[in-house]
């Protein structure tokens, strides 16, 4: 068994201890006004007090103890923030160089520089901010990736009797008591038994001196030592009748030993055959008087102490006064209240970004303006730097305080905040996701954005569901709740076969319908309510009857209003109402969605979409295409479609994306009223709507450069 019990302030820990001994039956409360909490000897700022009141009800408890930082604003200069203690057991090297390899990874890239500056008056670490960057969330990203926050875990676990027990701090402090009884009690009979002996030598001296002439006499006789010493021990004494002797001594020596005779012992006798001869003057016997009369006094005490509870538990209290007065020294750890644990996400802006995630790993966020607007058919633009031989495989839009589950293609799920994902620019190729996540040898197949992890939508009666589909055709329902706690290394999202894959993952009210779309353009559509909800774990059923060598590729949730877009790897693609889909029974081999032709080739992506949506195409070679998909018709079912994008000869398609925009632009509302105005001036003025509207032919004849033609 271990134990770790945090060190305390000893001012603060006589105080407890004083106000248990005068009130045993204190409660929790009493005792935490005079012990609030740890007191680490490196300061520091301990968060909360949840953990100090569990560890001292329970025995157990967890601290969160952060360094204590400060934010200093020169006046030119980038701001700066200075360390000055920091948590218990934290190395400062340790510190420095942890602050450095964020930096070079891009988990904080907020820092400009960090230099030691710490000397003989105390620790001094001091971070720069680079000048557009909020200090605040440098600070708080320092907390969550370094030691500048840490955890201490109490066990307060002691031996008791020779019993490990887990004490809180009411048994910890009583125990202690208890402790102190018995050391007062073995230290006050130790003393005592040393104040005995030397009483009782000395009170061999004092009848020694009282009958010095004798006993000189009687050792001078003696032939050698032994004999000297027997004689002393058969030779009869009674103490002196001098008045001054009598007052120093105790009156109960003094009614024992003055009416009968005494008789030494070995020890006395030892005693006065080795006496000075200095100690035969009268101050000497006086100082002998005195020292003995101190000693029964002694006695005396320590018997009391043995024998009386209330005298013990008084010469403790002393004894806790006299280390306090000693050794008590000032708090060094502040104790914060838990509204200063400021949430990084409090603190960073949210914002609709776009998502980049390469074939080879490399991942990155960008602002949504990132990619002007173009028409259909366009070349596009540089939308990643990619080193030879990768492209873009993953891009969506998502906000910066979203959670991300990534599924990858093996059925694992992990777990990620938009805002860690590195923010870099259009033409960099991004971050290694390994640094983010430990994918090993696996690759992202989904991506899902939530918000919270509840298990109900916001309105929705049904909680939320997360429905998988793999490449062999099999789809699972499962709730949105069984995966809100992914570990570091991942979940089990889906069981899979050995020759099988995730191609897609969406989120669900549990009452839409979904449509898988094959690699050789068949599609099925049915109700999700044919899939029965699974555990986390579960294989799945069929969903859609594959042919030979076809394979899903796509999974679509239809909306209300929209059109499902179909995306053929050679720049082709093509919307087609919903409707033309009827809905089939799951498992079935389902219909022709588009025309796979050479001009074609095979389908990329399918799409449920808008008219007012955008379209974010992305090639192999890295070419990016934004465009509207107002421009693309609504065709056929089993069509060829359209062009999408202009593709070189070698270059083909390798995902598509669609972007939400807002339905109407301010600037576009105040146009589409005024022009509503204008309509109603016509009707409502019969001759003046032929004057406003009879230049119009002949402005469109000037403009085309034609001769009218005479009426």
């Amino acid at each position: 068994m271990a134990t770790n019990i945090p060190p305390h302030n000893i001012s603060e820990v006589c105080e407890s201890l004083l106000l248990l001994i005068e009130d045993p039956d204190c409660g929790f409360k009493d005792i935490i006004k005079c012990l609030p909490g740890p007191d680490f000897p490196t300061g520091g700022i301990i968060c909360g007090k949840k953990g100090i009141m569990d560890a001292y009800t329970t025995g157990r408890g967890h601290l969160k103890v952060r360094a204590k930082v400060d934010i200093e604003t020169p006046k030119k200069g980038k701001e700066r923030i200075v360390i000055t203690e920091v948590p218990y057991m934290v190395v400062k090297t340790t510190i420095v160089s942890k602050i450095a390899d964020c930096v070079r990874n891009g988990q904080i890239a907020e820092i400009a520089d960090v230099r030691d500056e710490s000397d003989r008056r105390g620790l001094r670490i001091v971070v720069e901010v680079k000048k557009d960057a909020d200090p605040q969330i440098a600070l708080n990203k320092l907390y969550r990736y370094t030691s500048l926050q840490t955890t201490f875990a109490i066990a307060n676990i002691a031996l008791v009797n020779n019993k490990p027990e887990t004490l809180n701090i009411k048994d910890t402090l009583r125990c202690f008591i208890e402790h102190r009884k018995t050391v007062v009690r073995r230290r006050s009979r130790f003393l005592m038994k040393r104040c005995r002996n030397r009483a009782h030598i000395l009170e061999g001296l004092i009848l020694a001196v009282s009958d010095i002439d004798e006993i000189i006499e009687l050792i001078k006789k003696s032939p050698d030592a032994p004999t000297a010493k027997l004689n002393l021990m058969e030779k009869p004494l009674r103490l002196a009748e001098s008045a001054t002797l009598r007052e120093l001594l105790p009156k109960a020596f003094v009614n024992e030993k003055g009416k009968s005779d005494q008789y030494l012992t070995g020890p006395q006798a030892d005693a006065i055959l080795t006496m000075q001869l200095q100690r035969l003057t009268g101050l000497e016997m006086k100082k002998l008087a005195k020292e003995y009369a101190e000693l029964t006094e002694k006695i005396e005490g320590y018997e009391a102490i043995l024998a009386s509870e209330q005298v013990l538990l008084d010469v403790i209290r002393e004894d806790i006064y006299e280390i306090k007065e000693k050794y008590g020294d000032k708090r060094r750890t502040k104790i914060a209240a838990k509204v200063e644990q400021l949430d990084i996400e409090d603190l960073i802006a949210e914002e609709e970004v776009i998502v980049t995630i390469s074939h080879s790993g490399y991942v990155k966020r960008m602002p949504i303006d990132t990619y002007r607007k173009q028409a259909r058919g366009g070349k596009g633009i540089i939308g990643s730097d990619t080193k030879e031989g990768d492209f873009i495989e993953h891009l969506f839009t998502a906000s910066t305080h979203d959670y991300l589950l990534i599924f990858t293609n093996r059925g694992r799920c992990y777990w990620l905040k938009v805002y860690d994902i590195p923010s870099m620019s259009r033409q960099s190729k991004g971050r290694n996701i390994v640094n983010l996540l430990r994918l090993g040898n696996q690759t992202i197949a989904s991506i899902i954005n939530v918000r919270r992890f509840d298990g109900e939508g916001e309105g929705d009666k049904e909680p939320r569901q997360l429905v998988t589909a793999t490449k062999n055709g099999l789809i699972k329902k499962t709730r949105l709740s069984a995966y809100s706690n992914p570990r570091a290394t991942g979940v089990n999202a889906i069981k899979l076969d050995p020759n099988d894959n995730v191609i897609g993952v969406k989120l669900t009210t549990g009452a839409d319908q979904i449509i898988l779309g094959t690699r050789d353009g068949m599609a099925i559509r049915f109700d999700e309510q044919h899939v029965r909800s699974m555990g986390r774990v579960a294989r799945g059923v069929k969903g859609i009857k594959l042919r030979s060598k076809d394979a899903v590729v796509d999974m679509v949730i239809p909306e209300k209003g929209a059109s499902l877009l179909t995306v053929c790897e050679k720049g082709y693609g093509k919307r087609t109402s919903l409707d033309d889909y009827r809905p089939q029974s799951r498992g079935g081999i389902g219909l022709i969605n588009i025309k796979t032709t050479a001009r074609n080739g095979k389908v990329v992506a399918l799409k449920a979409v808008h008219d007012k949506d955008e379209l974010m195409m992305i090639t192999a070679s890295g070419m990016i295409i934004r465009t509207g998909l107002e421009q693309v018709r609504s065709i056929g079912r089993a069509t060829q479609g359209v062009r999408l994008i202009k593709l070189k000869s070698n270059d083909k398609l390798v995902a598509a994306e669609k972007i939400v925009t807002e339905t109407t632009a301010p600037q576009e509302r105040r146009e589409t009223k005024t022009s509503e105005k204008i309509k109603d001036w016509k009707e409502k003025a019969g001759t003046k709507q032929k004057l406003l509207s009879a230049p119009k032919p002949e402005r469109k004849k000037k403009s085309s450069g034609k001769t009218p033609k005479s009426k």
